[in-house]
């Protein structure tokens, strides 16, 4: 294969990376996990179910975005491209959300948040951080799919 069909074929599996991670970002971020706390009576169901969704969003990301970082280094072997660099931002903010930030909310929900107590307030104040860093990682994901290299754009 020579090194501009490659880069066609690598190209296109960029964007197929960033279509599934993307994608799933805003389809369970701002789709599903708002259907789910509408329709469901019971908000620790809905929480639990949106918690399951997040998780595979989560390594959905993990794998996609591992998988852009090291085919750039293995295919491209150039200087660092903007894509990179937000895909590396990318993957650092759900890498904290997963990593760090949910298993602290999901310690306290296993030992249970009593309305109006410290924990619920920190409950709260972790939820919080954590939808921050999976917005900033939509919008990130936006600027990768609006500046897409199909459509002539890196």
């Amino acid at each position: 294969m020579t090194k501009p069909e490659r880069q066609v074929l690598w190209t296109a599996f960029e964007s197929l990376l960033v279509t599934l991670w993307v994608g799933s970002l805003w389809a369970v971020g701002y789709i599903a996990a708002p259907i789910l706390f509408n329709v469901l009576d019971d908000r620790a169901l809905a929480g639990t179910l949106a918690g399951q969704m997040f998780t595979v969003v989560a390594w959905l990301g993990i794998v996609a975005g591992s998988a852009f970082l090291l085919g750039n280094l293995v295919v491209e072997k150039a200087p660092v491209r903007w894509r990179v660099i937000v895909v590396s931002g990318m993957l650092v903010l759900v890498m904290i959300g997963h990593f760090v930030l949910q298993p602290m909310i999901a310690e306290l929900r296993a030992a249970g948040i009593p309305e109006g107590s410290s924990a619920a307030a920190e409950f709260g104040r972790l939820h919080g951080i954590a939808s921050i860093l999976y917005v900033l990682t939509s919008l990130l994901g936006l600027v990768l799919v609006l500046f897409s290299p199909l459509a002539g754009q890196d």
